[in-house]
């Protein structure tokens, strides 16, 4: 093989390669850069407030934490959007969920 036509051939393999469809998997990161930040609570806001304005959790899951006092009590509600995280009764996150099964994201949660 001569010089020019490892060169050529080395081109038309990058060429190839960056010609090709880029098919990838849908992170959930990616949707949730896309979250309006004004449709879920905001972190400090009460149960109370999130109930109120967000409607009844379509689940709450079951407490984790609060055996020492060092470790507060989490509680979970889940909504079809986002599911809250607070800690005691103040929210500390609030995550989003899948939207679809080929969606590459956080795992379900522990019930």
């Amino acid at each position: 093989m001569t010089n020019k036509t490892g060169i050529a051939s080395l081109s038309l393999l990058a060429v190839l390669i960056f010609a090709a469809p880029a098919s990838a998997d849908t992170l959930l990161i990616d949707r949730t850069g896309q979250l309006n930040q004004a449709a879920v609570p905001v972190r400090g806001a009460s149960m109370a407030q999130v109930q109120a304005r967000y409607g009844e959790p379509t689940q709450r899951l079951d407490p984790r934490g609060g055996q020492k006092s060092q470790w507060p009590t989490i509680n979970r509600w889940s909504y079809p959007q986002f599911t809250v995280y607070f800690e005691r009764d103040r929210v500390i996150d609030v995550v989003a969920n899948q939207a679809m099964s080929t969606e590459i994201g956080p795992k379900p949660a522990i019930r």
